[in-house]
């Protein structure tokens, strides 16, 4: 196996991205202010956890982690941790959707309405989708000449960095979002597809540990070392999802499910 390197420098071009984060960062805190003195306020949690969630962005995609990532295969995935599966979690947590909702004036409130009952909306909120474009997205990358075309350039890696971010968050919002979503499964569903995930994703990592089927040229050690990072760090995101879908589950009487649900998106 040969050594594991990615074209350029990191945290080069990582800035223009790190600069959007800061702005999306800044927007959500003015917002969260101006709801923090209403009577309903805004819960300081969720701040904690969108800030946690952008910072945690920030440090994937700048050095020491992005430069480990060039150099070491465990660096790289201990990269797309944080840009699949913990940052996405903290920032779903962070209930952005819902912030904004409760900031715009009525008639904002009616457009995000229709367009979380449009039919593409309804589409990406089965959380069996998201599991399939989470784990596709692994899958593809790892176990397909993908990774190779991705570190000789053929691929920009932001491209596949930026999969990461849109299919974890997805699939954090689809499974154990706070914010509301259409025509969202039943709680039992929802644990039934993270159950899955767990373990679909522990069974990539056992895969990736024994070299089978895994199409990345790498030193045994790293290739081990991904994998217990993959193993160990995918524990803890799903472990958190499920706490946040138990923690937020309020039983809601069959008769009034669909005029709670309507209620969410308006509010």
């Amino acid at each position: 196996m040969t050594g594991h390197t990615h074209e350029g420098h990191a945290g080069t071009t990582a800035w223009p991205l790190i600069a959007v984060i800061v702005v999306a960062v800044a927007g959500y805190l003015l917002l969260a202010r101006g709801r923090r003195r209403e009577p309903r306020g805004w819960s300081g949690g969720r701040v904690a956890s969108a800030v946690i969630g952008a910072v945690l962005l920030a440090v994937a995609l700048l050095p020491p982690v992005a430069t480990f990532a060039e150099h070491d295969f465990r660096g790289h995935m201990l990269q797309h941790l944080l840009l699949g599966m913990l940052a996405p979690t903290a920032l779903v947590l962070g209930a952005p959707l819902t912030l904004l909702l409760r900031s715009l004036p009525a008639a904002g409130r009616r457009r995000v309405a229709r367009l979380l009952h449009s039919r593409p909306a309804r589409v990406l909120a089965d959380p069996w989708l998201a599991l399939a474009l989470n784990l596709g997205g692994m899958a593809a990358l790892y176990f397909t000449p993908l990774y190779r075309l991705v570190v000789d350039g053929q691929v920009p890696h932001h491209l596949v960095h930026l999969h990461f971010v849109l299919a974890g968050y997805l699939f954090g919002w689809a499974v154990a979002g706070p914010d509301p979503a259409p025509r969202r499964p039943s709680v039992r569903t929802r644990l039934v597809v993270l159950g899955v995930a767990i373990t679909a994703h522990a069974a990539l990592a056992q895969l990736m540990y024994a070299g089978l089927l895994v199409d990345v040229r790498v030193p045994v050690a790293e290739l081990r070392g991904a994998a217990e990072i993959m193993y160990y760090g995918g524990d803890i995101a799903e472990l958190l999802l499920a706490m946040a879908l138990l923690v937020t589950w309020r039983p809601t009487p069959r008769k009034g499910r669909r005029r709670t649900q309507a209620t969410a998106v308006a509010s």
